[in-house]
């Protein structure tokens, strides 16, 4: 018997089952920490742009607030959660420096490509590791001097104190940022990638097995449910209170007639 040469019909092909599309890349971070990165970045801006004035300044002190609690979510997080995400990653790239300066110094008196490749990749993980510390630390004393100043617990040191570490996280943010781009071109690879899909390219198995999307859902909604709770309570200003704000101002021709 001959087999038939007809192509298949349109039918036939159509109920073959495909094969989903497999993910790019291996995935590197889990979802609580993408949102914790976002929120965290989000707050600190909102806060930064916010610390000049009375008008913002409830929104000021909302956001610091956030920063505060988003800073206690990462320490339990880094201590509880998983491997990859554990503060005691961050510790081992910042112990790694010891042994990166004596790596660099061999380097320098036998010039070696290969390793001074490698001391140069070495000391800019270490450096991105430092930064991210210095973050860390830096909100601390950022928040309990604001909280300090907000309550009129100081003087005008105090105020002092909290635009330091003010300015003083602005800088690691720029350095932390303009370090990522600068690696970024340089590897030829988007190293903010991980921070908004989770996932890394190349060939690999994932080093997040799981992406834990209900606790990263379950932050936001707490961060947003503060945030709506803050604004229910928020302090209004009436349209009496406006007036009585506005009569302890005399104007400038009663001021003349009391001179007069």
């Amino acid at each position: 018997m001959i087999p038939s040469t007809q192509p298949s019909s349109p039918s036939a092909t159509a109920s073959a089952p495909t094969s989903p599309a497999a993910p790019v890349g291996r995935r590197v971070t889990d979802a609580p920490t993408r949102v914790f990165h976002w929120l965290f970045a989000l707050c600190f801006v909102g806060a930064y742009l916010t610390a000049d004035g009375e008008r913002w300044r409830q929104v000021h002190v909302v956001l610091g607030y956030t920063f505060a609690g988003l800073l206690g979510f990462r320490v339990l997080y880094g201590l509880l959660g998983p491997r990859q995400a554990r503060l005691t990653a961050l510790v081992r790239k910042l112990a790694a420096a010891a042994p990166w300066w004596c790596s660099v110094r061999e380097a320098v008196r036998t010039p070696r490509p290969a390793a001074l490749t490698a001391a140069a990749r070495q000391g800019q993980n270490l450096a991105m590791a430092a930064v991210i510390a210095g973050l860390l630390l830096a909100v601390l004393p950022l928040t309990l001097s604001g909280v300090a100043t907000f309550h009129d617990w100081g003087g005008k040191w105090l105020e002092e104190v909290h635009e330091f570490f003010g300015n003083t996280l602005l800088t690691l943010v720029l350095l932390h940022i303009g370090g990522l781009a600068t690696l970024s071109l340089w590897r030829r690879q988007n190293l903010a990638r991980p921070m908004l899909t989770g996932r890394t390219a190349g060939r690999g198995p994932d080093l997040i097995t799981r992406n834990h999307g209900g606790l990263a859902a379950l932050l936001l909604l707490a961060v947003l449910s503060y945030w709506a709770w803050e604004w229910q309570h928020a302090p209004a200003l009436s349209v009496a209170d406006h007036g009585q704000a506005t009569a302890a101002w005399p104007a400038h021709g009663d001021d003349d007639e009391d001179d007069d």
